[in-house]
């Protein structure tokens, strides 16, 4: 590997680690994933912070690697199996606060992918706020990291939880 390749590596790396701002509000740690490469669906993660007064909400999202884009969570039936849902009202982030949005939890939801989702690649996704209005994202596509909190993916895209 040349340094070049090295140096421009480590510039894309650094700029991915810094948090991307909207008003009061900052992304960290962002990522986006498929469970396959013939999915037609995939999910992006992040952390949203609130360093303002006031509260605030991400209230849609868009991007051009896929034909919808909405926010969704997952709601347990009452049984231990999850079921996916759309959030129309969208994720509330507190002031001086923050919301993170988690594999087994909120999301943002990508559906009809245009391109398939592979490790390493960088996704834009516009994220819209009430008050903060709205930051373009470049996401990391990482498939390989692991969920957090003991969720476990059952056939047909349920979730049952880990005792």
């Amino acid at each position: 590997m040349s340094v070049k390749t090295v140096l421009i590596a480590a510039a894309t790396t650094l700029a991915l680690a810094l948090p991307a701002v909207a008003g009061d509000i900052q992304v960290q740690d962002a990522y986006a994933r498929a469970a396959t490469k013939m999915s037609k669906t995939g999910a992006a993660f992040m952390v949203l912070m609130n360093e303002g007064d006031q509260d605030d909400r991400l209230v849609a999202a868009n991007s051009d690697v896929a034909k919808r884009v909405e926010l969704h969570t997952h709601k347990d039936n009452g049984q231990g199996v999850m079921s996916m849902m759309k959030v129309e009202e969208g994720f509330p982030v507190p002031a001086h606060g923050h919301h993170a949005l988690a594999r087994g939890g909120d999301h943002v939801m990508l559906m009809g992918l245009t391109r398939p989702l592979e490790q390493g690649d960088i996704v834009q996704i516009t994220l819209t706020f009430e008050k903060a209005g709205e930051v373009t994202i470049d996401v990391p596509v990482d498939l390989e990291r692991q969920p957090q909190g003991g969720m476990q993916m059952q056939q047909h895209g349920q979730m049952k939880m880990n005792n």
